[in-house]
């Protein structure tokens, strides 16, 4: 079958899929602090059902899976999806994105299903920020889980850092001493306005360039790194000598939408081409059948947009499409 190419000459190769929205942390950028109105588990779709949905995406060209929530290590047997889908013929690589809390004693079986490595969520090294930015939670877990990936061969390992102006930006020289001791690989990404435009983002909004100045700032020699497996949309970049890389992901100031490659399966089983905006396809009517299954693939193709925009959001210009309503874990980053 020819490859998922949209109206933009964009071939899509990546599908992220979320297994729930539900999430043992209420991060004050994801959710509110009371948290949300998670989906009914009868809503979901079943193991079987995401697999269905991910044949029939193989043999439309996507090879590479990655594994989201809310926190996907909430829903029981997360195992047994990743292997299944690491049985699909022409399935490269499937990677799993998570808050780390419950993956020191998953770590393990989930190296042995398939899984090919792990991003972790961290957004401070300090146990007390911790608390005030996840609002619940413990740091200590988050370590023993990094621990666990590196002893269950999960390579390479990242950490998400979600830089907030006015709340972490004073530990990028942390994370950036961190990436060159150790064999991690921290990526520091854009808050995003997912589901909410309000004054909380725009306040809190901080470019990447920010990354580079302080970097420049402690006397550190950069050089471009090469980039590491599934790396995706990061500018990548090594301190000299440094163990590992630190990338920037910054869909606000320098949106890498030119070469989006990805698709995302929503938990409750809609197909979004693009994290930002409304539109999505309901994958549920066209179970069972292999044919409307493309179909609704080509439509996604069809529909999705250039880019998404959220420059102008925060310039405050008009945008040509209808936000989604969809918070960051109802969706699956």
């Amino acid at each position: 079958m020819p490859d998922l190419i949209d109206r933009f000459g964009r071939k899509h190769t990546y599908m992220r899929i979320s297994v729930t929205d539900r999430c043992n942390l209420r991060c004050l950028y994801c959710m509110p602090e009371e948290g949300l109105a998670f989906m009914e588990q009868d809503k979901l779709l079943s193991y079987p059902q995401i697999v269905e949905v991910a044949n029939a995406a193989v043999k439309l060209g996507i090879h590479k899976f990655r594994i989201t929530g809310g926190e996907p290590l909430v829903r029981p047997g997360l195992e047994q999806l990743i292997a299944s889908l690491a049985e699909l013929p022409g399935v490269e690589d499937i990677s799993l994105t998570t808050n780390g809390l419950l993956l020191a004693p998953q770590a393990a079986r989930l190296k042995q299903a398939g899984l090919t490595r792990v991003n972790i969520s961290l957004d401070t090294l300090d146990p007390v920020r911790f608390k005030f930015i996840a609002r619940r939670g413990d740091l200590n877990k988050v370590w023993k889980g990094v621990e666990a990936s590196v002893e269950a061969g999960l390579h390479p390992i990242k950490l998400n850092c979600v830089l907030l102006k006015g709340v972490n930006e004073d530990e990028i020289g942390r994370f950036l001493k961190l990436s060159a001791e150790r064999g991690i690989h921290v990526r520091f990404i854009e808050y995003m306005p997912i589901g909410h435009d309000d004054a909380g983002w725009r306040e809190h909004y901080l470019p990447l360039s920010r990354v580079l100045e302080e970097a420049v700032r402690l006397g550190y020699a950069l050089e471009r790194a090469d980039v590491p497996q599934g790396s995706g949309p990061s500018e990548n970049w090594r301190i000299a000598g440094g163990n590992g890389t630190f990338g920037l992901i910054h869909p606000v100031s320098e949106h890498f939408c030119r070469n989006c490659n990805r698709l995302r399966l929503t938990a409750d089983g809609h197909i979004k081409p693009c994290l930002y905006w409304i539109d999505e396809l309901n994958v549920k009517p066209a179970l069972g059948s292999p044919e409307a299954m493309e179909q609704l693939f080509r439509k996604a193709m069809d529909i999705k947009p250039e880019n998404h925009e959220m420059a102008a959001l925060l310039a405050g210009s008009q945008q040509s499409h209808v936000p989604t309503e969809r918070r960051m874990s109802q969706i699956g980053g």
